[in-house]
């Protein structure tokens, strides 16, 4: 399970940044995920409420925005919605695309006190 150890990155990266702002306590904490990014959120969440134990983040509201995922075609240039990395362009069929969005997993915001 990955997702744990991305969680315990998440908490470093929160208390390493309010560190630098001399707070003591992270109270939100917003994160992009892509669809595509091979992350199980339940996986995350349930990883999230292990990590955060015991630290700055402990009774942080952890919020999760899901980014879907898009590509565009290598061929026509059409940017599409995909579930995969391996859906062929809609316009074309043209199986070659690169993923424009949806890979993401990242800190958007930290509110600290």
């Amino acid at each position: 399970m990955h997702e744990l150890s991305i969680a315990m990155s998440i908490v470093e990266i929160a208390e390493e940044n309010a560190r630098k702002e001399s707070a003591s306590v992270v109270t939100e904490i917003e994160l992009e995920v892509g669809t595509l990014s091979g992350v199980v959120m339940e996986a995350l969440e349930t990883a999230m409420d292990s990590a955060i134990k015991g630290t700055m983040m402990e009774n942080a509201v952890i919020k999760y925005k899901m980014i879907a995922g898009k590509a565009q075609c290598a061929e026509c240039g059409t940017v599409f919605d995909t579930d995969t990395a391996f859906d062929p362009c809609p316009e074309c069929g043209s199986p070659f695309s690169d993923i424009v969005q949806g890979k993401e997993l990242t800190v958007k915001k930290l509110i600290v006190e």
